[in-house]
């Protein structure tokens, strides 16, 4: 569940500014609103920009106008990688060496606690210091009792899943650990029909957005912008499905070559690449 970190703007943290404050117009323009947008469980070469198949336009224009970044390092795990970048910590200094505890876990504090250590402070808890507004929308997963909720660790607003994964289209009730979605800092149940959660963790960022700029808008704004997807289950609209019929024909040892001359080509392998072979427990594609 190693999650994949698409887009970070310039943000100005306490103790990270330089000795000679600025000031006046100097000030506001050293403290640009923040974005960080996560996508979970996605391939290094599933974007537009990156040698995917998948087209992501908006994701490509904003990597052409800007900084792309070649390397993003994980811990191979989800909320431990989560733990890290809201804290800038090693995921175990940060009370998240391992696995979530359940919302009645009683675990002993420490690098296993599962939840975020209180004393270490989130990115939202340190920009709010800098007057920031703080704002996240998607997946929590670093803390599910109530008392390390995101409204807990430094965000003005929230709305999304509090846990791991989920259906798409509704909260599942067949899995052992019971999801919760929640809306700043109250339950919250979608609706029985027209929700897709893809969609309504952007709506949310978005109204966020809109509400500072009519509310706050002299005020610097940071968004965590948390999706669940690609993670499975990989729930997608019809509509989003069908725009790729017959695009997967030749199988994943034809995507594998054509993904990897494609990064190739963008200059972010090296022209003699060795890749990974495929395998030896996974059929060839024409013996399906």
């Amino acid at each position: 569940m190693r999650p994949v970190l698409l887009v970070l703007f310039a943000a100005l943290l306490a103790g990270c500014a330089s000795e000679v404050a600025p000031s006046g117009g100097e000030a506001e323009a050293a403290r640009p609103n923040v974005i960080v947008v996560l996508v979970d469980d996605m391939g290094y070469s599933d974007l537009g920009v990156t040698g995917g198949d998948v087209r992501t336009p908006t994701l490509d224009r904003l990597a052409a106008e800007g900084v792309l970044m070649s390397q993003f390092y994980n811990t191979a795990k989800c909320s431990p990688s989560r733990a890290s970048l809201l804290t800038g910590r090693y995921s175990h200094e940060a009370g998240m060496g391992s696995a979530i505890a359940g919302p009645d876990a009683d675990r002993p504090a420490g690098p296993y606690q599962g939840y975020l250590r209180t004393d270490v402070p989130t990115l939202a808890e340190l920009l709010r210091t800098e007057g920031y507004r703080t704002y996240m929308a998607g997946k929590w997963h670093v803390g599910e009792h109530e008392d390390h909720w995101p409204t807990r660790r430094g965000f003005d607003r929230y709305f999304g899943l509090i846990g791991g994964a989920t259906s798409y289209y509704t909260i599942r009730t067949d899995q052992s650990r019971i999801r919760v979605m929640a809306d700043d800092s109250t339950r919250w149940t979608p609706p029985a029909e027209g929700f897709y959660f893809t969609d309504a963790i952007a709506d949310s960022a978005a109204a966020f957005v809109a509400r500072h700029q009519t509310e706050d808008a002299d005020t610097p704004f940071f968004l965590y912008l948390a999706f669940t997807a690609p993670h499975w289950p990989l729930h997608a609209p019809e509509e989003a499905i069908a725009a790729y019929a017959g695009a997967y024909d030749d199988g994943w040892a034809a995507l594998h070559a054509r993904r990897a001359a494609r990064l190739v080509e963008a200059g972010l392998l090296p022209e003699v690449t060795t890749t990974t072979p495929q395998p030896a427990d996974v059929a060839a594609w024409e013996a399906l």
